[in-house]
C-alpha cells in the first residue's frame, strides 16, 4: 500500500498522470491563463504558449492530445502552424479560437481538419465539449 502511494506522488510530482494534455496557444495573456484554469478545473492538464514558435520550441507536440491555437498570432499563424503539422503527417486534434473571424480563414482551417472554429468571446462550456469529443 504504501509504494503504492509512494509511486503516486512521484508520478504526480513529474506530471506522469493519464490525464490528457491540452496545448494553449494564444499571443493574448488572458486568454491563456484563463483557458489553462477552465481545462485545469475540468482535469485536464494544460500547458500554454504566446507563440507557434514557443510551442514547436518546447516539444510538447507528441504528448498533446488537443491544441487550442490562435488564429492571429505572431510570427506563424494558427493557420500556418496546423498546415504544417498536417504536412507533416501529425494529426493531433487543433480547435482554432479568434476574435478576428472570416469566412476564408474557418474554410482553410476546416478543410486542414479543424474539430472546431470559435469566435472569441465563447462558450467555455462549448470549448470544453469540443476537446473532450476528442476521445
Amino acid at each position: 500500500m504504501k509504494s503504492q502511494i509512494s509511486r503516486k506522488v512521484i508520478f504526480l510530482k513529474m506530471g506522469l498522470t493519464n490525464r490528457p494534455l491540452v496545448s494553449i496557444v494564444d499571443d493574448d495573456f488572458a486568454v491563456r491563463d484563463s483557458l489553462r484554469m477552465l481545462f485545469e478545473a475540468a482535469d485536464f492538464q494544460t500547458e500554454v504558449f504566446a507563440s507557434a514558435e514557443d510551442f514547436l520550441a518546447a516539444g510538447h507536440l507528441a504528448e498533446s492530445s488537443c491544441l487550442v491555437l490562435d488564429v492571429q498570432l505572431p510570427g506563424i499563424s494558427g493557420i500556418e502552424l496546423q498546415h504544417r503539422l498536417r504536412a507533416e503527417g501529425n494529426n493531433t486534434t487543433v480547435i482554432f479560437i479568434t476574435a478576428h473571424p472570416d469566412e476564408h480563414t474557418r474554410q482553410l482551417a476546416m478543410r486542414d481538419g479543424a474539430r472546431q472554429f470559435f469566435t472569441k468571446p465563447f462558450s467555455g462550456e462549448e470549448l470544453l465539449t469540443a476537446v473532450r469529443a476528442n476521445g
